[in-house]
């Protein structure tokens, strides 16, 4: 067996080949499901609250803030892919180091602009380099 070929999404993040289908599913034995796409939103707020201990204000206020924006089912309630619910847990870990909303919105801003800068740079035939760790610097001493 041929080992899958590695694809990333449009995060940055490595994800699984589908294998393709032919129209009636009979080359895998089965079609297509929605929860075999990470970007497909499936799950609901409550869910998601349960699955993160969050409160349900604290994803309205992503969505408001315009940080992590969940589909919409056809009767407007927000729906939110797995890629959202990793987004999420990102979000919380960067909260949790005291970065405000804002704060987050940037650094997540800067680590898009990181990975398109990495992929231009693959693209032209090089290697991105991993930054050098940075001290931080104390001028009281």
């Amino acid at each position: 067996m041929r080992p899958e070929p590695e694809l990333r999404n449009l995060t940055g993040a490595a994800t699984r080949a589908v294998p393709a289908l032919d129209p009636i599913g009979v080359t895998s034995g089965r079609l297509p499901l929605a929860m075999d796409d990470n970007h497909a939103a499936i799950y609901t707020v409550g869910q998601v609250c349960g699955m993160l201990g969050v409160q349900p204000a604290f994803l309205r206020r992503l969505d408001a803030e315009q940080i992590v924006q969940p589909g919409r089912s056809d009767g407007r309630q927000r729906r939110y892919s797995r890629q959202q619910i990793l987004d999420v847990e990102h979000v919380l870990s960067l909260t949790g180091e005291g970065l405000t909303l804002a704060g987050v919105r940037r650094v997540l801003v800067l680590e898009a602009k990181v990975r398109e800068l990495e992929h231009q740079i693959e693209e032209m035939g090089g290697t991105p380099r991993r930054p050098r760790a940075v001290r931080a610097v104390n001028p009281s001493t």
